[in-house]
């Protein structure tokens, strides 16, 4: 399978160039040429998400020397338990916060790893990769985990000072050895226009090979498709009715998986876009004329994205397919909101929720008062605890963080202050 640019001006790549150039070269996002609308049959034998996601994604990597390390990089990234968990009458909570770094950023960012690992033979190459990431809370926490003591490899995070949690920031900054976190005082949106500046800069890229791990990276968007193809046929084999998903976005690269599966033939009627305060994608879906905004702070503040790199790969699709509209909304929850969600999400639902999943529960809520008896998946992007200045005195009580957040939360945490220009930040990678 070949690869396009978004933007159109730049020859098809192989699977291999576009993982590891990360942006195309016009400065577009690589998506598939065409997506195989594929037989469930084929999926009859998987009862596990790394099986299923060995059978979605092969027609990705057919002709591409990666195939024959399809298997080994599934069972080696997806090996994260995903469970399905009834949230009351036809609703579910997909929670993908298992993984080592508690949320669903885990995912994609192990498969990019074990996937540009094997590309690079192991790190035996003269000058290191480096994967620059732009993160608005639990990315670069991901990929740094995903990275961290990988040969061949250097991991550079930049985040906005302040607008992160301080679990979130203390992962970030808990690594060491060849990971740096950056802090920058300025928003999301500025930290990921200094990464993208970075990778369109041929001088620095000669001298500092780059390679992404945002969400712009086919390397999580392939990855992210497959959990709601093991949701999604789970569903259907157990009640058989389809699922509508709803997903708790600021970039836009999660709910972009979903549409991908959907549109891989997997039994998916609707996706859903959460969003908190900022309100570039809902404005979009209502009118079909996209504004870019400045980034407003919020609870959630995971997807406080005004600009949302994605926007790109959904505008693609749309155009692709002119029946999708139809099964797309999307809808903005404020931080009121947010705070009753979390606050009653235990009497309601049994569940604690992080502010981020508590988006997707009003959506949810929200449908329901409009009338929709579709049978809903929340998706649960991350785990509570990572948020435990907002959540627990909504809760009212701790909230015991998994095994492996706590030895994060234990680790002494290292960061550096960088200016929000790209002359301070092309300086940096350039002294790594």
């Amino acid at each position: 399978m070949k690869f396009i640019s978004t933007n159109a001006r730049t020859a098809p790549a192989d699977l291999s160039t576009a993982l590891l150039a990360g942006l195309a070269p016009d400065g577009g996002l690589y998506v598939p040429e065409e997506i195989e609308t594929m037989s469930l049959g084929r999926f009859d034998p998987c009862t596990t998400l790394p099986q299923v996601a060995r059978v979605l994604l092969r027609p990705f990597f057919e002709g591409d020397s990666l195939l024959g390390e399809l298997r080994a990089i599934c069972d080696q990234s997806l090996d994260i338990d995903t469970p399905l968990v009834p949230l009351g009458k036809n609703a579910h909570l997909l929670e993908l916060f298992h993984g080592p770094t508690a949320a669903f950023k885990d995912y994609g960012a192990r498969f990019l790893a074990n996937t540009l690992g094997r590309m690079r033979g192991g790190g035996n190459l003269e000058r290191p990769l480096t994967i620059l990431v732009a993160t608005s809370g639990d990315t670069g926490s991901a990929v740094a985990a995903a990275f961290h003591g990988r040969a061949g490899f250097r991991v550079v995070i930049l985040y906005p000072d302040g607008r992160v949690s301080k679990r979130q920031a203390q992962q970030l900054g808990c690594f060491g050895d060849n990971v740096l976190a950056l802090r920058v005082p300025s928003s999301f949106d500025r930290c990921q226009a200094l990464a993208k500046q970075a990778f369109s800069d041929t001088d620095l890229r000669d001298t500092v090979p780059l390679s992404s791990a945002n969400s712009i990276s086919l390397g999580r968007l392939l990855p992210q498709a497959t959990y709601y193809a093991f949701a999604s046929l789970r569903h259907q084999r157990a009640t058989g009715r389809v699922l509508s998903f709803i997903v708790p976005t600021g970039n836009l690269g999660n709910a972009v998986a979903a549409l991908a599966a959907r549109e891989a033939g997997l039994p998916i009627a609707r996706v859903l876009f959460a969003t908190n305060r900022n309100r570039s994608v809902p404005e979009f879906i209502e009118s079909g004329e996209y504004h870019a905004r400045s980034s407003l702070p919020s609870l959630a503040n995971a997807m406080d994205v005004g600009d949302p790199s994605n926007i790109a790969r959904l505008r693609h699709l749309l155009a692709r397919d002119k029946a999708l509209p139809p099964a797309l909304a999307a809808h903005s929850v404020d931080d009121e909101t947010i705070r009753a969600r979390i606050h009653s999400g235990e009497a309601d639902y049994g569940k604690i929720f992080c502010p981020h999943t508590a988006c997707g529960i009003e959506m949810l809520e929200h449908e329901r008062r409009c009338g929709s008896k579709d049978d809903f998946c929340v998706v649960a992007t991350a785990h509570p605890a990572k948020f435990d200045e907002v959540v627990e005195p909504l809760v009212g009580h701790l909230v015991e963080p998994p095994p492996a957040l706590r030895a994060m939360l234990e680790r002494p945490a290292r960061s550096e202050s960088l200016e929000p220009d790209y002359e301070s930040l092309k300086d940096r990678l350039l002294r790594l």
